[in-house]
């Protein structure tokens, strides 16, 4: 009976809709990065093939076997601020030294997983300013989702419409109702349409590294730094905000010992996911946290598929119209949004500090390269430091 039981929650749709929605917001949202950033390399066709499946695969292995481990919601993800990076910075490189570069990369990831360094470091987050940035970073996809309407208002406004009513008839089910209204509608509008859509097999393509001292500093550092800082730091904060206080040191480990192996093949790197992850974590995607881990095996499921498929999936992922991933990912983050700003707000003292941070995160102000995430993070710590200089005074 329990065997039974396990797979009832197992194949649970609100589990294999978090994990359809999450695969579908990220590659849609950055994909065309990914391919941009492999034609600046000077990659040729079956080495961009060979990048997705390298991608894919990583992801799909590290997200649902340390999911798995540590029966928690564990999503891992390509680092989209770093793909942005190497689509201006490597022009003037070869394939062969970009690989280098990711190797130099994840090793340093690596690194600083397998010796605690960014687990010290982020033990001195405190909740509220982790939800405050979880908050920020998620905000826009909210008020994206309403805004969409003013484009799109029959396709918007039905999934809208229908979020409201299915939330308080089928709560377990909302998403992925939701998203059916959105894939019916687009249809009937001709939005949504998957001709010439021809599925093929992606091939891993081995490029042998070579090391160039100047790429390795003026490429390879900044792309650590803006994965750590951009990705790493908001996706220990989602998980920490939904309530999951896991050891952060193996994951970070996990995933840069993932771009060790795969650097070769494409896979320029690896961490923990944040937007996506908090499609996974949020009581959209179950009502038992202990088993949302699930929602996050079902999401490294369909980065296996994408990733063995490569281009075909992305052109799926394409045909999908605009509007309608904008308002699926902002209403699979309703709740995540509310609960991380109540977790922000509730202590009177550390209001400010957490509103900062908050502000600073939404805004998506990029400073050096690296994003809003962790300048406000930064800044809500030194006023929330400073605070509690004075209280103490």
């Amino acid at each position: 009976m329990g065997s039974i039981s396990a797979l009832k929650s197992f194949f649970s749709l609100s589990y294999i809709s978090a994990g359809f929605v999450a695969v579908l917001v990220g590659y849609t949202s950055s994909a065309v990065i990914i391919f941009q950033a492999a034609e600046a390399a000077g990659a040729t066709g079956a080495e961009i093939s060979s990048w997705l499946w390298a991608l894919g695969v990583g992801m799909g292995i590290t997200s649902a076997g340390l999911s798995l481990y540590f029966k928690t919601p564990v999503l891992t993800a390509w680092s989209t601020p770093g793909a942005a990076l190497l689509v201006t910075a490597l022009p003037g490189f070869n394939l062969s030294e970009a690989i280098g570069v990711f190797l130099f990369s994840s090793g340093l990831i690596f690194l600083c997983g397998i010796t605690g360094i960014f687990d010290k470091l982020m033990h001195q987050v405190p909740m509220p300013l982790a939800g405050a940035m979880l908050a920020g970073v998620l905000l826009p996809f909210g008020i994206n989702t309403f805004a969409s309407l003013e484009q799109n208002l029959l396709l918007v406004g039905l999934m809208i419409g229908g979020y409201i009513v299915i939330k308080h008839l089928l709560p377990r089910y909302v998403i992925p109702v939701v998203l059916l209204i959105g894939m019916i509608t687009a249809l009937t509008q001709g939005q949504l349409s998957f001709e010439g859509v021809e599925w093929q097999l992606a091939a891993p393509t081995w490029v042998a590294p070579s090391f160039n001292l100047q790429a390795l500093i003026g490429i390879g550092v900044p792309l650590f730094i803006v994965t750590m800082a951009s990705q790493n730091v908001p996706g220990v904060a989602v998980l920490r905000a939904n309530g999951y206080h896991i050891p952060v040191s193996p994951l970070i480990t996990s995933t840069g010992f993932a771009g060790l192996i795969l650097a070769p093949l494409g896979g320029f790197s690896f961490n923990l996911a944040a937007i996506t992850a908090a499609i996974c974590t949020g009581r959209e995607a179950g009502q038992d946290p202990k088993k949302r881990y699930l929602a996050s095996v079902w999401a490294g499921l369909f980065y296996l598929v994408t990733g063995l498929f490569g281009a075909s999936v992305v052109a799926i992922f394409a045909a999908f119209p605009q509007a309608l991933i904008i308002t699926i990912a902002g209403l699979a983050l309703l709740g995540t949004i509310g609960n991380s700003l109540a977790s922000a707000l509730v202590q009177p003292d550390e209001r400010e500090a957490a509103l900062l941070t908050f502000l600073v995160t939404a805004s998506g102000v990029s400073i050096a390269g690296v994003g809003s995430a962790f300048w406000g993070l930064l800044i809500g710590l030194i006023t929330y430091h400073l605070q509690k200089y004075y209280l103490q005074k």
